[in-house]
């Protein structure tokens, strides 16, 4: 079969030669030289204004919107203020004098409702009562105090210690005598002689536990009424 040839074979060869550099192989490329007529005049670069518009094809510029400096308006509406004024004090209310305090001979006064001196805030309707917010936050705070109070006689009665009852005790008390036996015969039962470590040792091991069972034994005998905490 025939070999196949794209459509765009020529185009694409048309590019590649377009886009390739002009003087990679064959020296710098041909470039026109500037004219030394068209040198760097001066002011040349300073921004300048566009031309002024003129009239062409006999067609007249729109008129401007903004009236000339010679426009004077009509103006036939004629007002007498002296009569407005006039009415305006007849009819308005008057002012009210303003309170003021002498405190010297030389008559230096000040305006006494700034001052303090005026009872001013005593004659409103809210004066004295407490604002919503400090009632809020002072049931929060009650609420807050009676919550941790709680929780402080809950944690107490957790740890509030147990009392022993009578049976209790006694039952305590006879395992102990018993244990307190039973070292007892072993520890008659030890030989004479003490020859070796591990003999002074398991000695000294049951007097230790004699020891402390006669303290428990005293101290249960002793007391009536004994406590044991809750841990």
């Amino acid at each position: 079969p025939l070999r196949y040839i794209s459509k765009l074979r020529e185009l694409v060869k048309h590019e590649a030669e377009k886009n390739k550099s002009q003087w990679k192989t064959m020296g710098p490329a041909k470039v026109a030289v500037p004219s030394p007529n068209d040198f760097l005049q001066k002011r040349s670069k300073e921004p300048r204004l566009a031309p002024k518009k003129k009239e062409e094809d006999g067609k007249k510029l729109l008129p401007l919107s903004v009236p000339p400096r010679t426009y004077h308006p009509v103006t036939r509406i004629k007002k007498n203020f002296i009569s407005k004024n006039a009415i305006a004090v007849m009819t308005g209310e008057p002012k009210k004098p303003r309170h003021f305090c002498v405190d010297t001979r030389q008559g230096d006064k000040y305006l006494l409702e700034p001052s303090g001196l005026f009872p001013k805030y005593i004659n409103k309707k809210n004066y004295g009562i407490l604002p919503k917010y400090v009632t809020q936050r002072n049931e929060e705070m009650k609420r807050e105090e009676e919550e941790y109070q709680a929780s402080v006689l809950e944690q107490l009665k957790k740890k509030a210690m147990k009392v022993l009852s009578e049976e209790e005790r006694t039952n305590i008390l006879k395992a102990l005598k018993k244990n307190w036996e039973e070292l007892n015969h072993a520890y008659q039962g030890l030989p004479i002689v003490t020859d070796t470590r591990y003999k002074q040792m398991h000695k000294e091991e049951l007097e230790l536990k004699l020891k402390q069972l006669e303290h428990d034994i005293a101290a249960i005998e002793k007391h009536k009424s004994v406590y044991i905490a809750n841990v």
